[in-house]
């Protein structure tokens, strides 16, 4: 879909940051679906090139190989990714905790509640000692929950909770713990929910080299649209199971036959929170790695990625982290795939803060 003014602007702007930059670097090549492609010199000297409109050959361009080596155990770049998507803690103290039968599932903006939810009387109420914000006693049942904060999520709308797609996350005090009610997933953040979701590293070796299958966004997408990702990523709704989502989500995504997805590694979790104006998200990825075959082609058929990639991890590794052209909570992820592979290693400064900090959100 072609760029409107606003985006071609920020495109020249790409161009136009990456043309300057300041050492010289080799050619490198980098591999597609159609196997290979070669790429130009440019010149780098920004540690980090921030852009929302590039093309794989800004990708190509950035991912090159002499600066990987030479910079290889230089991890600022990956504590910068840590931190975008743990912004704002400091302001935690601005939510009161959302209770339910005695047990924390969210925390509410004080002001997101005074502004838009008090008047729910019949929804949404304080304690006798303001403490924390609690549903009606008169809604007693998930199904009753459910409904009534849906209809409130509903009043409020599209202009204050964007992104609105029906796909209802289960609300509890833990993973695995009883459900409460059910929420619309947009609406998380402004509930303080934790949220679950899954992604997986698909990957590949060659000559003794490991490859990543990386995806671009479609650009009609209504969230981070032509952002790269991982071959496979989808939110947690509720009522399947992790692994069933996965296959589910690699059938939609990258066109992969549960012959293969059922090989599907679980290898963790990373989790991160982020604060940002009324929205406090609260978010456990859980990473599973899956070894494709090397005649492995993806096709995406939701029409929710525009392309895929096939990159040596090494240079995956670059793209994280010198731009910010992956969505921001794949970077956390693909940095636990470079830990358990091998590729950061514990002589680079900073190793150990850099593992801990991948898990920066509250698990449980």
């Amino acid at each position: 879909m072609a760029c409107n003014h606003h985006q071609l602007r920020l495109c020249h702007s790409v161009r136009s940051s990456i043309a300057s930059l300041s050492s010289p670097l080799l050619p490198t090549r980098l591999t597609l679906s159609s196997r290979t492609l070669a790429s130009t010199p440019i010149r780098v000297g920004s540690p980090s090139v921030s852009a929302t409109c590039f093309t794989w050959d800004d990708v190509v361009r950035i991912s090159d190989s002499q600066y990987s080596s030479r910079h290889s155990s230089d991890l600022q770049g990956f504590f910068e990714k840590i931190r975008v998507c743990n912004r704002g803690l400091e302001k935690q103290s601005d939510f009161l905790p959302f209770v339910i039968e005695d047990q924390t599932v969210g925390y509410i903006h004080k002001g997101f509640f005074d502004d838009h939810l008090k008047r729910f009387s019949n929804v949404f109420i304080f304690t006798q000692d303001n403490s924390h914000i609690m549903l009606h006693p008169v809604l007693r049942t998930p199904n009753e929950r459910t409904r009534a904060v849906g209809d409130v999520v509903k009043c409020l709308g599209e202009e204050l909770i964007p992104g609105i797609r029906k796909e209802l996350y289960p609300v509890a005090s833990s993973f695995g713990a009883p459900v409460f009610f059910l929420l619309e997933r947009a609406a998380a953040p402004y509930f303080g929910i934790k949220s679950y979701g899954v992604h997986m590293n698909g990957y590949t070796e060659r000559n003794g080299q490991k490859y990543l299958w990386i995806g671009k966004r479609s650009q009609v997408k209504p969230t981070y649209p032509g952002m790269l990702d991982h071959l496979v990523a989808g939110g947690l709704p509720h009522g399947i199971a992790c692994k069933e989502n996965v296959m589910k989500e690699c059938e939609e995504e990258a066109g992969i036959p549960r012959s293969m997805s059922k090989e599907a590694v679980p290898v963790g979790a990373v989790s991160y929170g982020d604060i940002d104006g009324y929205r406090y998200k609260r978010d456990v990825l859980f990473c599973y790695d899956l070894k494709l075959p090397d005649d492995f082609i993806p096709k995406n058929q939701d029409g929710e990625v525009e392309s895929f990639r096939l990159i040596p991890v090494s240079q995956v590794a670059d793209v994280v982290r010198r731009t910010h052209f992956f969505k921001a909570n794949c970077s956390l992820v693909i940095i636990d795939f470079l830990f358990r592979h091998g590729y950061i290693g514990p002589d680079s400064l900073g190793y150990l803060e850099l593992l801990q900090s991948l898990r920066r959100g509250d698990c449980l």
